[in-house]
């Protein structure tokens, strides 16, 4: 296992001893780093996404409002 060493503000590290103090604390920072570490990757795969859409986008000619609305109909009779 390795060991990481950071800073954090001394409030910040006074409230987590608080309400921490009986637990296991590099477990619970083990669980927040990977929350972290989900989030972020998640956070890529959106943006991979989205960047797909734009891209489709772009190679797409513009619909009409009309022509919306009359595939619409059409699909709906």
């Amino acid at each position: 296992m390795a060991t990481v060493n950071f800073s954090v503000p001394e409030d910040v590290r006074q409230e987590f001893n608080q309400l921490f103090g009986n637990e296991n604390k590099s477990a619970i920072l083990t669980r927040l780093m990977q929350q972290a570490i989900a989030e972020k990757k998640q956070q890529q795969r959106r943006q991979l996404a989205i960047d797909k859409i734009l891209q489709l986008r772009e190679s797409q000619d513009p619909v009409s409002a009309a022509d919306i609305n009359k595939a619409r109909d059409e699909l709906r009779s």
